[in-house]
């Protein structure tokens, strides 16, 4: 596919697209996730109508979680378009938005795949903007910022939530400084990539921020910007919330884990914060007549147990399904416990056999017995998910509303 420089002033809008330079099934696949945006559809697919040159073939894929009319009005709008549009309703929405934009991705059918949000905030006048600048700059991921010359955030309601944007953009940036570079809005929703860049395989998002998902993940080369203005709700109401918030600080910390090194340094540093209900604990017990022997033993399962909870939400949430909650509490208990047992008889082998002195000897059996717990939590508490090949069809909850397209992913409701 090869996308000719738009003519004119050299703006990015309209491009001109020389239609035998277009390679078929579709120049771009627009994914729109939506959960209850009914009052939003007719006016977006309008306005990507107007926006998409009747060279560039396209089409248009919802991927829908909603528990309203949404699939219907969808169904109904789709008759008055030029480009095919398909729906992928999905009964459970696993891995929230970013979820379903990994959905959309594996049945895109178009080199360019356009994500981009149903509420009209993202304009979609932009849409051919965005495949043409990669197109130029033989970039794999072109990303709509508020944060350069000609893009704003006004869109954003209020100052918290300004706030809040600027503050995860800064994180994220200080977090992936090397994958992030030349991405100056790594929280933006719209952005153009090539399909052929993106592993889904690899992908497990949670939550709305996708983009950051995938620039960690699939790497891809030479990011290119436009600038965009986030603009106001056309209907509805904002799906961002406190819960969606705390969902993304465990993306951002799942992430940044995905090495074993970055991971067992993590593991590390939630052992040390163990420490402090543990010595809590401790105290307690102490105080209230317990000889101190049992008290440490007692006390002790308090940190386990602080320990536990964060290595589950911030370590290995995706490897939770793989044993009961019940099964991987005692492992990881008689894993945590084990240590204090291995401890001992490590020290007094440094210091009797090879005449290591007292706190050097203890301070390598610490060593010693975090790699080694650190080893069976992965290996015996958590083991590596198996890949399983199911129909999605079955899976999802495809909406069928009017002849197949390619693969027999998605369902055309348009023309």
């Amino acid at each position: 596919m090869s996308i000719l420089p738009p003519t004119g002033a050299g703006a990015l809008g309209d491009p001109e697209l020389e239609a035998t330079a277009v390679a078929e099934p579709g120049a771009v696949t627009v994914i729109i996730p939506t959960f209850n945006e009914s009052g939003n559809i007719r006016e977006l697919l309008r306005q990507l109508t107007d926006a998409v040159p009747a060279r560039l073939p396209c089409e248009v894929l919802f991927v829908d979680d909603s528990t309203d009319d949404t699939p219907e009005v969808i169904a109904a709008a789709a008759q008055d378009c030029p480009f095919p549009v398909g729906v992928i309703h999905r009964d459970t929405p696993e891995g929230g938005l970013g979820g379903a934009v990994v959905e959309g991705l594996r049945a895109a059918g178009s080199d360019w795949v356009v994500v981009m949000d149903g509420d009209l905030q993202h304009p979609p006048a932009l849409v051919p903007d965005l495949v043409a600048a990669g197109e130029r700059a033989s970039a794999d991921l072109v990303v709509a910022s508020r944060y350069i010359d000609g893009g704003s955030r006004a869109g954003l309601a209020g100052g918290y939530r300004v706030a809040v944007s600027r503050a995860a953009t800064w994180l994220t940036k200080g977090v992936f400084p090397g994958r992030l570079r030349g991405i100056s809005d790594p929280m933006s929703g719209f952005f153009a990539i090539r399909r052929s860049v993106v592993t889904s395989e690899a992908l497990r998002p949670l939550g709305y921020k996708i983009l950051l998902e995938l620039a960690v993940r699939c790497r891809p080369e030479q990011p290119a910007e436009v600038p965009f203005v986030f603009r106001d709700r056309f209907a509805g109401e904002s799906k961002s919330t406190a819960k969606e918030g705390l969902r993304f600080l465990r993306h951002l910390v799942e992430l940044r884990t995905a090495a074993p090194l970055a991971r067992m340094i993590a593991f590390g540093l939630i052992g040390l914060t163990g420490f402090v209900p543990n010595l809590l604990a401790l105290a307690g017990l102490t105080a209230a007549g317990v000889h101190y022997l049992p008290a440490e033993v007692l006390a002790n399962q308090f940190g386990v147990a602080w320990n536990f909870v964060l290595i589950e939400m911030l370590l290995f949430r995706s490897r939770r399904v793989h044993r009961h909650w019940a099964d991987r509490v005692g492992r990881f208990a008689l894993l945590a416990n084990a240590d204090l047992l291995l401890r001992i008889p490590l020290i007094a082998l440094f210091v009797a056999r090879f005449g290591v002195g007292v706190l050097p000897a203890t301070a390598m059996a610490l060593l010693a017995t975090f790699v080694l717990r650190f080893a069976g939590t992965e290996a015996l508490v958590y083991l590596p998910k198996r890949r399983r090949r199911e129909s999605r069809s079955r899976e999802r909850g495809l909406v069928l509303v009017e002849g197949p397209v390619a693969g027999g992913q998605t369902e055309r409701v348009g023309p």
